[in-house]
């Protein structure tokens, strides 16, 4: 594992552990480190220059997340995506999000609307570039600020953990499948929060939050490799890879 395989810089002035920990969340979740994935306590730690113990606190944070597989005397490798995880995070973000819309739909304000435009705007620029991860960032802000205005800030902070294996596929889909059609929704979403219609703003969110049902069969047939089959009934770990 080389500096150019993790590029995020740490604050050695800072608790390592958890900066490691995100480091590699973030590296998992968008895909840069496939499953299969060798990732070695000794490699990341000279990486950084510090030593094991923060690596392997961040390595058992990551099995927690079902990030990664740490195998006694073997090594630890990055987990597969497990399918069922996916739809079950849906669930539960699709019941919290539409709740939040609606919240939404009967408080926001009209500079509220403007600073939803303003996301949306912004992430409309980001549609053709070829790195998906300035969108993501922006539909990450556009249903943070969705959460803020409702008074759920800390609600969608809690959400966070539990839609992880959903992350994973959103990251694979923006690669793959047009970018409009998300922009276009989150406007409409907008428009009918506008005018306070709060039954029409759950369903258009819940019409949005379903759209990662219908690529996950199409992305899981795309990258095989990075799923768990659908027939097995719990996730199983990746099968190893070289060491990189």
């Amino acid at each position: 594992m080389t500096r150019s395989n993790l590029t995020e810089a740490l604050d050695l002035g800072a608790a390592v552990g958890p900066q490691l920990y995100r480091v590699l969340w973030n590296r998992i979740v968008r895909g840069d480190l496939a499953p299969g994935t060798r990732l070695s306590e000794t490699d990341i730690a000279t990486v950084y220059g510090t030593s094991r113990q923060p690596v392997r606190e961040a390595f058992i944070k990551l099995a927690e997340a079902s990030l990664i597989e740490v195998r006694p005397q073997r090594g630890s490798y990055v987990r597969r995506i497990d399918p069922a995880a996916v739809r079950s995070a849906q669930f539960v973000r699709e019941a919290v999000e539409a709740d939040i819309v609606r919240g939404v739909a009967e408080r926001a304000s009209p500079k509220n609307c403007d600073e939803l435009d303003a996301i949306l705007t912004a992430q409309a620029e980001t549609i053709e570039i070829d790195d998906p991860r300035p969108f993501m960032a922006s539909d990450e802000s556009f249903h943070r600020k969705l959460a803020q205005i409702a008074g759920q800030g800390a609600g969608w902070d809690f959400l966070q953990p539990l839609k992880t294996q959903m992350d994973r596929v959103r990251h694979l889909s923006a690669r793959q499948f047009p970018r409009r059609i998300l922009v276009q929704q989150h406007r409409q979403i907008v428009s009918v929060i506008r005018v306070g219609d709060a039954d029409t703003a759950e369903q258009h969110m819940r019409h949005h939050l379903r759209r990662i049902l219908e690529d996950l069969p199409l992305v899981a047939a795309a990258l095989p490799s990075f799923f768990e089959p659908v027939e097995q009934g719990r996730a199983t770990p990746a099968a190893a890879s070289e060491p990189q």
